[in-house]
């Protein structure tokens, strides 16, 4: 399975601009892109923060960005997000059976999981003992199957202060339900921190990425406001089989030089001075 993960889209109104960039024309390029490259993916997942407002006018110019894009999509909710103007462009949109934007997809590979993290009137994460329900039941009945989670905050610290103190709030309580299954999870995917940080939580190996617009600064020492930075934007290629989870992170706006490392008009290895050398 070839998967496609990117996150934090942060598109706004037609023709604005948001931090210096423009959310919609680098959106653009990410879904040109990955058209070209990965078109035969099987997913695309965005996890939150779909749009900066959480405004229709971004939403309906957030649906006509994603229009073009060949894979299947999958839309998370994010704390940026407001669920109705989600709902009113994309009304195809799953919700569980209290109205929360998360769901549940079974694919060969295993069992997805889709999760809203967000709660209105806060930029916190929340997974409230409703949601914690009926993800018990989920990984219930998923018995004896892979599972993949998307989750839009992150439950744990990134040692990212001013992130931390707006990731999951709930944290002990929804540990302990993950805990009995984490045997079972062969990857996490979050957003919202904005920075490429792999790792492992309770034993469960995770990733997140950069957005498509602007990112948080790498800033260990940051304790007031959110410290941001105009780092490329990225999405990550995802190849998942029965062995293995490989998670590539693509710098789609890299104009850098590639060249092929063989190709002696460039460059030559010199055996005897074990350098590299230059033709004239």
């Amino acid at each position: 399975m070839k998967l496609i993960h990117l996150t934090d889209t942060h598109l706004v109104g037609p023709g604005e601009t948001l931090y210096g960039l423009d959310p919609r024309a680098r959106l653009d390029a990410c879904v040109a892109d990955i058209n070209r490259h990965h078109g035969d993916a099987d997913l695309v997942v965005i996890t939150g923060d779909l749009t900066h407002f959480g405004d229709r006018a971004a939403f309906e110019n957030l649906r006509d960005a994603l229009a073009p894009l060949a894979p299947p999509l999958q839309l998370l909710v994010g704390n940026h997000d407001l669920k109705e103007s989600l709902l009113a462009a994309f009304p195809e949109t799953a919700l569980d059976s209290l109205g929360f934007v998360q769901s549940s997809l079974s694919l060969p590979q295993g069992r997805f999981l889709f999760l809203d993290t967000t709660q209105p009137g806060t930029h916190a994460g929340h997974y409230c003992a409703d949601r914690l329900d009926w993800l018990k039941k989920i990984l219930a009945a998923a018995e004896g199957e892979d599972l993949f989670l998307f989750m839009h905050h992150p439950p744990f610290e990134t040692r990212l202060a001013p992130l931390d103190r707006i990731s999951l709030q709930d944290r002990a309580a929804f540990a302990e339900v993950i805990r009995p299954h984490r045997g079972a999870i062969r990857h996490l995917f979050f957003g919202h921190v904005h920075r490429p940080i792999s790792g492992s939580w309770l034993g469960i190996p995770f990733t997140t990425l950069r957005g498509t617009n602007h990112q948080v600064s790498l800033d260990f020492a940051a304790k007031g406001g959110i410290p941001g930075s105009h780092e490329p934007p990225a999405y990550a290629v995802v190849f998942i089989d029965a062995e293995t989870v490989v998670v590539h992170f693509h710098d789609y706006l890299d104009e850098s030089r590639r060249f092929d490392m063989h190709d002696v008009s460039y460059n030559f290895w010199d055996e005897q001075t074990r350098r590299l050398t230059v033709p004239a």
